[in-house]
């Protein structure tokens, strides 16, 4: 473990959750709850490997065009994730338009502002009915988030899909094609040993 070069800020984005749930039988929106183990797990797994700091991309505003019930449903399964990998001691920072209805006022007391918990030392920021707009310009909403360096995405697809374009500049992306709600501890493990092989350069 040590011997790993390891990535100060890890990007990750949760796909699969719908697909997971027709596979298994399910309507959509139970992918969703049933993605919120991982999250924690996930959380843990970083702590152990001292990742500094993660970002989860919770949902954006341009997924509020999804029909009701599953709004409600990644809506429901964002707030219970954020406290649930609070209550691991993790510092939760929560980015997003919270001056609409839509942002959860459960997670307003995260919303532009860092609240620390217990004694550690990984950063967890969500992103929260995130538009990527809003950080292209003067006013970047996610100015408080630095600079990704390895961003790993579950589900198979390999696009950005808006995830803090800022950030990402320089950013190494590994695609799993597990869906998000099968995470499996080796997923993290086979990116961080391919984070291994990327030269990184910043441009020099």
């Amino acid at each position: 473990m040590n011997k790993l070069r390891i990535p100060n800020h890890i990007g990750i984005i949760p796909d699969g959750n719908r697909r997971w749930a027709v596979e298994n039988g399910l309507e959509k929106d139970k992918g969703y709850e049933n993605g919120i183990e991982a999250g924690t797990k996930l959380c843990e797994l970083m702590k152990q490997y001292g990742i500094k700091e993660a970002t989860f991309y919770g949902f954006t505003t341009a997924n509020n065009k999804r029909p009701k019930y599953q709004r409600e449903a990644f809506t429901k399964a964002c707030i219970k994730s954020v406290f649930e990998i609070a209550e691991k001691d993790a510092n939760i920072l929560v980015v997003g338009n919270d001056k609409t209805d839509i942002f959860p006022k459960e997670l307003l007391k995260f919303s532009n502002k860092r609240v620390n918990y217990g004694k550690s030392n990984i950063n967890i920021n969500f992103l929260i009915n995130y538009d990527w707009k809003q950080d292209i310009g003067k006013d970047m909403v996610s100015k408080e988030i630095p600079r990704l360096d390895l961003i790993i995405r579950w589900g198979g697809q390999k696009r950005l899909s808006g995830f803090l374009p800022v950030q990402s500049v320089y950013s190494d992306f590994y695609f799993v094609d597990n869906y998000w709600p099968n995470f499996k501890e080796q997923d993290f493990i086979d990116a961080l040993n391919w984070y291994q092989t990327c030269d990184v350069t910043l441009g020099g």
